[in-house]
């Protein structure tokens, strides 16, 4: 006996999942949130420049006055401000002078740990040469050494061929303890690039420096900056490198403003807008290559 056959049911489609709309208390409790964390940032922002702004007021009032009273005395008596401060410190040829000469080492310095880390750092991730390995690892060996080991070698060495107390020796010295860094952060930013942009663009006929000029290093921008930035400001408050190496007749910066504490003591109307000053360049520094900064940081780090 055959059973008739039954009619198949049609397939409905099932309904969609409704989704709660978040709460009107919900909603205030994110907002809420949100804007506690944003206070806390703000609040930890301004805490944390608070001593850079306390030194930028004290660059701004007569050592009288500062002597007195704390630089908070502006809240009450803004009109106690003056630039008198800034008009003898640049009037001074030793301040002056040890900008230059910060300037003179700083500059030279970072575009040669640039320059020699990006040929290095890409020798080292797209060419083949024998002992290529063993030598990357006798560079990220480098890093560990303290810069305190080599100062007495380095002076010795120095000494016998003429560079101690120049600023050659001091920018040579700064570009060797800065190469091992450049050296390993620019060989892994280089070998993420795709193979198979290298070897397009060798197809087209390009050799290995225009490959490294027109391919690699607009690819590189972010960590050569980021790396340009790093350096920039080791060199610059540098002050140990500086007391050993540079020239005692025109120092570096940091080494001025501790030689202006050492005979004058408490002069403050020279200290609080030299220091200020030191800072201001490297601030500016940083914020002009402050983008390609973050990007080379969240390069790295999605790396």
């Amino acid at each position: 006996m055959s059973t008739p056959n039954t009619p198949s049911t049609p397939h409905t489609p099932s309904a969609p999942i409704a989704v709660a709309a978040p709460t009107r208390t919900g909603r205030l409790a994110a907002r809420a949130a949100g804007g506690a964390v944003r206070v806390f940032l703000v609040l930890t922002a301004m805490f944390w420049l608070l001593p850079t702004l306390g030194l930028l007021v004290s660059s701004l009032l007569a050592p009288a006055d500062l002597n007195k009273q704390g630089w908070w005395q502006v809240l009450t008596a803004p009109s106690r401000l003056t630039t008198a401060n800034y008009e003898r410190l640049l009037s001074n040829d030793t301040i002056t002078g040890s900008l230059l000469s910060t300037v003179a080492i700083t500059v030279p310095a970072t575009l040669l740990v640039l320059v020699l880390g990006a040929f290095a750092g890409y020798a080292f991730a797209w060419l083949e040469f024998p002992g290529r390995d063993a030598l990357f690892l006798l560079v990220v060996a480098l890093l560990v050494v303290p810069v305190q080991v080599a100062l007495i070698p380095v002076s010795e060495l120095f000494g016998s061929i003429g560079l101690f107390e120049t600023t050659a020796g001091v920018v040579l010295f700064h570009t060797a303890f800065g190469l091992p860094f450049a050296v390993f952060l620019l060989r892994n930013f280089f070998a993420e690039i795709p193979r198979e942009l290298l070897e397009a663009a060798r197809l087209d006929g390009a050799g290995e420096l225009r490959l490294f000029a027109r391919v690699v290093l607009p690819l590189g921008g972010p960590a050569i900056a980021s790396l340009g930035i790093f350096q920039f400001l080791w060199v610059w408050n540098d002050m140990l490198v500086a007391l050993v190496f540079a020239d005692s007749a025109h120092p570096p910066i940091t080494v001025a403003l501790q030689q202006q504490v050492r005979q004058f003591g408490n002069n403050i109307d020279v200290l609080a807008p030299g220091a200020f000053l030191s800072m201001v360049i490297p601030l500016a520094v940083f914020f002009a290559f402050q983008r390609q900064f973050v990007s080379g940081v969240m390069a790295g780090a999605i790396k």
